[in-house]
């Protein structure tokens, strides 16, 4: 007689999954924000986008947290990469001028633990608010055999909306314009490669005293700054003409992005703080100053450019909400096939 095989004989676990999704709906509530139509558990998330846009153009954005989850399995520090994967599409489309909407988030692995995925998912939730979107749904895909045990990975998928009118594309920006710099929270979800690596080699403990209070495994966990309210409230009274979410590439390559061809950004490295995060880094892995530029955010996290005429007002607004803001730099016209962004 063959013997019956269940779904949990196959290593999935369905009680399990179903005891995620009433441990997220709570979280997810919390985000609701105008325009959610229904809640989560349907086959597909509605959506209405608010009716103050007159010609509403959408804003997509995807991404992960990349390698940045090997330490959080091997520290077991699971509640801040969800505000990282937030952080990486919402950033992503706030430098368009988009309003993020809703955010869905896909948590894949091999052996479900509750507990790890609705410490994940809180901190998705907990993205959610401080960007203004609606976690409005996602997926919990358990599959036997495809990670190792205790490890999963994550992908997420935000929408953002942008009246036509007031898209920022960076053609306006001209010599003379100025660059401010947002600080960020750390070495944010990018770099993580190479950041493993440095810590391979130095064998340092994580679990010592660095930089204050901190230890150096908070340091390198610290969940990604979320920059959507302080920069949509600038963006009412504040004309800006150019942003750029510094992500993998670092200054060097991200700013260039949303640059005209005839200029360059200047860059001046002593105009903020590098933090100790990122000396450690540097000193530890022995890497070349140019290649700090082009892996890491080195302590900005968004690019803001404004007129001149512009900057007091933008660093006033910025210092009110809580933001830490630097002058970094000025738009200057650029000789020949110059390379667009440079720190000197």
């Amino acid at each position: 007689m063959t013997t019956s095989l269940s779904y949990r004989d196959a290593g999935v676990d369905i009680d399990a999954g179903d005891a995620l999704v009433n441990r997220i709906k709570p979280l997810a509530k919390k985000t609701l924000r105008e325009g959610v139509l229904g809640g989560i558990g349907g086959f597909g998330a509605l959506f209405e986008i608010p009716k103050r846009y007159r010609e509403p153009v959408l804003v997509s954005g995807t991404d992960g947290v990349g390698t940045k989850l090997k330490l959080a399995f091997q520290l077991n520090r699971h509640d801040g990469v969800g505000q990282d994967l937030v952080a990486m599409s919402v950033n992503d489309i706030l430098v368009q001028g988009a309003e993020s909407l809703f955010f869905l988030d896909y948590f894949a692995c091999g052996k479900l633990d509750v507990e790890t995925a609705a410490q994940v998912i809180g901190g998705v939730a907990r993205g959610c608010e401080l960007a203004g979107c609606a976690l409005i749904g996602g997926e919990t895909a358990e599959m036997p055999g495809m990670y190792p045990e205790g490890e999963y990975d994550l992908a997420g998928f935000a929408v953002g909306v942008v009246e036509k009118s007031r898209i920022i594309d960076g053609s306006t920006i001209t010599p003379g314009d100025v660059v401010l710099g947002l600080a960020s929270s750390g070495a944010h979800s990018n770099g993580y490669s190479l950041i493993r690596k440095i810590i391979a080699r130095a064998q340092p403990d994580l679990d010592a005293p660095f930089d204050g209070e901190k230890t150096l495994a908070d340091a390198v966990m610290a969940p990604t700054r979320i920059y959507v309210k302080p920069v949509l409230k600038l963006l009412e009274t504040v004309t800006v003409k150019g942003m750029a979410h510094i992500t993998g590439g670092g200054l060097l390559e991200n700013v260039p992005r949303v640059l005209p061809q005839n200029v360059v950004a200047v860059l001046e490295q002593s105009a903020w703080p590098r933090p100790a995060l990122f000396d450690w880094l540097q000193r530890e892995g022995g890497v070349e100053e140019m290649e700090m530029h082009r892996v890491f955010n080195c302590g900005i996290g968004l690019v803001v450019i404004v007129a001149a005429g512009a900057v007091e007002a933008a660093l006033a607004q910025f210092a009110a909400a809580g933001e830490t803001v630097y002058r970094i730099g000025v738009i200057a016209a650029r000789q020949g096939d110059e390379v667009q962004t440079r720190v000197r």
